[in-house]
């Protein structure tokens, strides 16, 4: 029986112990915390939750920036948020399109909870739900079990405020930024900021297809101007002001910039990868994603 009873213990807490590796828990104010997922690639052990999530514990139930990356990846969330408040979250909030930003909303709506989002963010989620979930299924294997493509309850055009246990929750849509519905929750009362992917700390950000450099200096613009003292970013811990502007704002404009003084060359796509972006190589992800930042802000600006 002791025999049975420690490896009992042992498959319990070990599953246990993997979380706290994978999503550390960072207080922010009394009822707001951070979860911080990993800065690495999506894999089996992050279940795509390789991002950070955002939580506010009110009277009338928990309030949950961005939901996890699938259904795994939002019970593994949902155990997290179990050490830290009791009472269940009673809403969801979707920063965006990227996969950890709404895959697992179909986990939250079955637990009862209500999921609000922008409705560029949804239509994004529509147009681009196939080929995330084809790319996480090689990612994560089987962790991706369960997760279905499932979309907000509640959708806005530019801003929605969420009254709820005595809080308000102003989410607001100010353009295209990493992906064309990214949105910033605004918590005057704890003088935080929820950016979801407008802000990206320790980790370079990625400009892809899907994104807006021009149009995301102007949605950072835009968040900035509430001049929060707490920034809950998309990836990375929390943070200030001065470092979400030295790694993500100042990122872009120095990208637009150099990429704007190639053009005007008559350089080629094929040198995009070789501007300066030095002053931001200590990030993490710099050697995968300087280049390719480059080459797409190139074929973003050719034809300003």
């Amino acid at each position: 029986m002791t025999a049975l009873f420690r490896a009992s213990l042992l498959a319990f807490v070990l599953p246990l112990a993997a979380q706290a590796e994978t999503l550390q828990i960072q207080p922010v104010t009394d009822t707001v915390w951070a979860i911080v997922g990993p800065l690495e690639q999506r894999n089996p052990e992050n279940l795509g939750n390789n991002a950070t999530f955002g939580l506010v514990v009110t009277d009338a139930g928990a309030v949950l920036v961005d939901p996890g990356g699938s259904w795994q990846g939002a019970e593994m969330l949902h155990d997290t948020i179990r050490t830290i408040t009791d009472p269940p979250v009673t809403h969801v909030i979707n920063t965006g399109g990227q996969d950890h930003r709404w895959l697992g909303n179909g986990y939250w709506q079955a637990q009862g909870a209500i999921v609000i989002a922008s409705s560029a963010a949804v239509a994004d989620q529509q147009a681009r739900g196939s080929m995330q979930l084809t790319g996480l299924s090689e990612l994560i294997g089987d962790g991706l079990a369960g997760t279905e493509a499932r979309t907000a309850d509640i959708t806005f055009e530019t801003d929605y405020t969420l009254e709820h246990g005595g809080i308000s929750f102003v989410i607001m849509h100010r353009g295209q930024a990493h992906t064309p519905g990214d949105s910033f929750v605004w918590l005057a009362s704890a003088d935080t900021m929820f950016t979801g992917d407008i802000v990206y700390v320790e980790r370079l950000l990625g400009n892809g297809s899907q994104s807006d450099a021009a149009s995301w200096i102007t949605a950072f613009d835009a968040m900035a101007a509430f001049n929060p003292a707490h920034i809950v970013p998309g990836h990375g811990g929390v943070t200030d002001m001065a470092t979400a502007r030295a790694d993500t704002y100042d990122y872009l404009v120095n990208l637009r910039n150099q990429i704007g003084a190639l053009i005007d060359e008559g350089g080629s796509i094929m040198d995009a990868p070789g501007i300066d972006q030095s002053e931001w190589a200590h990030l993490t992800e710099f050697e995968s994603l300087a280049g390719r930042n480059a080459q797409t802000a190139y074929e973003q600006m050719e034809w300003e």
